[in-house]
């Protein structure tokens, strides 16, 4: 029998001999929480270090990801070879695969990047939802595993962090725990300084089960685990530890979390705790007990393979875990372009979108969509069904008002695997996601972000909910693909880009207000380099009009009305602004000529000097919007076909008149 007290000792000086080998980092999470994670590792947890990226692996999230020693300490230990104790030696070093924070590589067992506290456990709330809805499509031999999340007080704070208990609760996700380290002390000093609820109660009144343990008794912990596993909804461990245990000087209290460590105090934790070996060496009968540990995993996963080989639908089941689009992946895209392509009068991209989310329920049943109180407005469920505490089969999950989690939960989603996530709400809540699409393309996830109400399109709901500027802020965001469509058949073009890209999220930036069809043809996907001469100038181009989303048809006017006044101006759709600077010099100098450039947006300037120069011109919003009907608001900021004329004529040398 593994003696569980050694194997948690193990954890901390290992993350001791780190932390103090590297100068800095947070010893109080591996320290406090060291006889918890051994307790779960040794007698609970299903992976095999052997096979890191097994599918039933279980999920283990450490939400306060600030204590990452305790996971590296923790994966060496189980046996994952990148992990190596040269790996920890080199513990936040440039390049190192131990980095301050955890940042995702499965292969090493690191499951998911958390850091900004409340996104761990928000995302494990993610890959409960995945496990749920694969078991049900895939049954129980092939998916059956859990959901652990080690979670700080911090985690718990954060606003977050409620908006996880509750869906949870609400969803009744029965394979997921989270180990709370009740240690009473925050960065600043007690909990007491800012908070004084009753944390466990929050989790009963939203329908958990809530056990509180001495976070130091093993036998304590490893009960509380048995029932937490045998009871049909989440649940929350209260673990009361002592933040920093083992170190003389620092235990119990605030230096606790991540004052800097003396040799002084390496020599008195190993006094204090019987530790007689240098630093990172673990005794060959201790890393036994780790390895004997594993075995549960490893023959867990040789009776999943077999099962597997002999399952109806192994093929299928791979081809979503590997993130495979289906084999008639091109005839169905070419029959959703078709299908655009018949809109005849305008209508909301919104709405071509919901088209294309609701013809993908079927042919790429993968796809899982989340949205925020807004089945309506957005039209993404339509002949979807609802995933539910009762019905694990639906494709459609209803987030309520928690915009919050619901974009970390995309992020759990695309970490865990098998499914592609597609969260839906308005633009103007894209801030509140903001935090979680930053992690998806930090992760480099496949996420899909589709958003409403895109402009002062919005109309009369007025400036709160008209997203100026947020446009440029994605497009600042690194490895995030932002796209704004100017019609259905682009809407399609814009769908199937981001389903095939498999290296970093997409964000979709859609209109309430009619889009006019601009495109008649859909023989290849125009979108695919970021922009494209949507009309040609009608002789030798004197004027570019370069224009995104619904303005698109502003400029297409506009090149009508100039053409009467004898001027030559192409008109340039610009989808999406990265894939666009990803082509060649040659390609973009030929889109965008050496004409004289007006951009079109309704939205803020900022970041559209990449594509205009000194002389060219921009209209568009200077400050927030109002509150007004649609074409109004377009007429009233000057964003309008006869605008464009007129600034082309100046730009041009002649009258506006």
């Amino acid at each position: 029998m593994p003696d569980i007290s050694k194997m948690a000792n193990a954890i901390r000086f290992l993350a001791l001999d780190s932390i103090l080998n590297a100068g800095e980092g947070h010893q109080g999470v591996p320290l406090g929480m060291a006889e918890i994670a051994a307790t779960l590792y040794a007698r609970h947890l299903k992976v095999d270090p052997k096979a890191p990226l097994w599918p039933d692996r279980d999920r283990v999230v450490l939400s306060n990801g600030h204590g990452s020693m305790l996971l590296y300490a923790l994966l060496n230990l189980s046996g994952y070879e990148p992990i190596s104790v040269a790996a920890l030696k080199d513990f936040r070093k440039l390049g190192a695969i131990c980095a301050g924070h955890p940042e995702i590589e499965q292969h090493a067992g690191i499951e998911i990047t958390t850091g900004l506290l409340g996104q761990g456990i928000a995302s494990a709330v993610g890959m409960a939802v995945a496990e749920a809805r694969l078991a049900a499509r895939f049954g129980t031999g092939l998916v059956d595993h859990r959901t652990w999340a080690f979670v700080g007080d911090g985690c718990l704070q954060e606003g977050i962090g409620q908006e996880a208990i509750s869906l949870a609760g609400h969803l009744g996700l029965g394979k997921l725990t989270f180990l709370w380290d009740d240690n009473q002390i925050t960065d600043d000093g007690a909990t007491a300084l800012s908070i004084s609820e009753d944390v466990p109660a929050r989790f009963r009144a939203a329908g958990w089960h809530v056990q509180p343990v001495d976070g130091h008794d093993i036998e304590a912990i490893d009960a509380a685990i048995d029932a937490a596993k045998a009871d049909p909804r989440p649940s929350m461990i209260a673990c009361r530890t002592v933040i920093a245990r083992g170190i003389p000087r620092l235990q119990g209290q605030r230096g606790g979390h991540s004052a800097p460590l003396t040799p002084q105090d390496s020599t008195e934790a190993r006094a204090a705790l019987g530790w007689n070996h240098p630093a990172f060496v673990i005794p060959d009968e201790i890393r036994a007990d780790w390895a004997t540990s594993m075995d549960r995993g490893a023959q867990a996963r040789a009776g999943w393979t077999t099962r597997l080989t002999d399952h109806p639908e192994a093929d299928e089941f791979r081809r979503w875990h590997e993130g495979c689009l289906p084999d008639a992946w091109s005839g169905i895209t070419e029959h959703i372009a078709a299908a655009a392509l018949d809109q005849t009068a305008p209508r909301p991209t919104i709405l071509a979108s919901g088209d294309v989310c609701d013809a993908l329920a079927s042919d790429l049943p993968e796809t899982l969509v989340l949205c925020a109180d807004l089945e309506a407005p957005t039209n993404h469920k339509r002949g979807r069904t609802a995933f539910t505490a009762t019905d694990r089969n639906g494709s459609y999950v209803h987030c309520g008002v928690r915009e919050h989690l619901m974009g970390a939960m995309a992020d759990g989603i695309a970490a865990h695997g098998g499914l592609r996530p597609v969260n839906v709400t308005y633009l103007a809540f894209a801030d509140y996601e903001r935090p979680a699409m930053r992690m998806a393309a930090l992760m480099g996830l496949p996420a899909l972000f589709v958003f409403s109400h895109d402009s002062i399109g919005v109309g009369s709901n007025g400036p709160t909910h008209q997203p100026v500027e947020i446009l440029a802020s994605f497009r600042a965001m690194p490895n995030m693909q932002v796209f704004r469509p100017a019609d259905a058949v682009e809407t399609a073009e814009v769908w199937q880009i981001a389903l095939e890209t498999t290296t970093g999220p997409s964000l979709l930036a859609l209109s309430r207000q009619p889009a006019a069809p601009l495109r008649r043809t859909t023989d290849k996907n125009l979108s695919r380099k970021g922009a494209y001469v949507v009309s040609p100038a009608d002789g030798p181009r004197v004027l570019t009009l370069i224009a995104t989303g619904t303005e698109v048809a502003l400029a297409l006017a506009a090149q009508g009305e100039l053409a009467k006044a004898g001027i030559a101006a192409a008109v340039v759709s610009m989808p999406c602004w990265e894939l666009f600077e990803a082509q060649e010099p040659a390609y973009r100098a030929q889109v965008l000529g050496s004409v004289p450039r007006i951009g079109v947006e309704a939205a803020l300037r900022f970041g559209w000097d990449r594509w205009l120069r000194e002389g060219d011109a921009f209209i568009g919003m200077t400050g927030f919007g109002a509150s007004a009907k649609s074409e109004i608001l377009y007429d009233h900021f000057g964003i309008t076909a006869a605008r464009i004329v007129e600034t082309g004529k100046v730009l041009l040398g002649g009258s506006d008149a």
